[in-house]
């Protein structure tokens, strides 16, 4: 299984195999990128920060940033590998400076086109990491997926999978599993969709009429 493979696995939810993860490896120079996401999830361990994640985001054969979990340091239940490595590489490439004028171009708000062939609805968006690979010791959860949807990262590198991560006690897997149900039969929370919708579309027609508004 390819690289490619992994990560288009991890987006539908399914959890691989142990031995699924012979067949994908890394050449040389990749490989140092998962040995650090490793390291930095075994020191979480060890200093009793949280669980055994950790993720680096890397951009041009460079890592720009790190994120281990912290959940048990901050009593924060997002306080994810994948969540702070994003926070750590936005910090390293947003100049302050710039931020806030004009939306910083020279930032990762940087306006560019969509690819060729995207799906997107609008012409143009902020650039965020387009460009940029993660590689995480283990399959991310469907928060660290979304996040990294959002991030526009290119690729997801990951090692363990979701069933390997389900057997030392993290269900990930299952989170995957509810979020295909309709809302009315999620298992894990209760529901209560269009509540008050007109109330919360104000927001949204706010949004629509800003003229300057900036799709990210």
């Amino acid at each position: 299984m390819t690289g490619a493979a992994f990560a288009a696995a991890a987006t539908s939810g399914l959890g691989l195999r142990p031995e699924d993860a012979v067949a994908a490896t890394l050449d040389s120079g990749q490989s140092r990128f998962m040995e650090e996401a490793t390291r930095l999830a075994i020191e979480s361990v060890e200093k009793g920060w949280g669980g055994p994640f950790g993720a680096v985001i890397v951009k041009n054969g460079e890592i720009i940033g790190r994120g281990q979990n912290r959940v048990l340091l901050t009593g924060c239940p997002v306080y994810h590998a994948e969540v702070t490595a994003i926070i750590d590489a936005s910090a390293r490439l947003n100049p302050k400076a710039l931020l806030g004028s004009e939306y910083g171009a020279g930032t990762m708000l940087q306006m560019i086109p969509r690819p060729p062939g995207s799906p997107d609805l609008v012409p143009e968006r902020a650039q965020m990491l387009k460009g940029a690979e993660i590689y995480i010791n283990g399959a991310p959860c469907p928060m660290c997926m979304s996040a990294i949807y959002w991030s526009r990262i290119d690729h997801l590198y990951f090692a363990a999978s979701l069933t390997d991560t389900n057997k030392i006690g993290f269900d990930d897997a299952f989170q995957y599993e509810d979020f295909k149900r309709p809302w009315a039969d999620r298992k894990a929370i209760k529901v209560t969709p269009n509540f008050e919708r007109d109330i919360g579309l104000k927001a949204y027609k706010a949004w629509m009429n800003k003229k300057d508004r900036h799709p990210y």
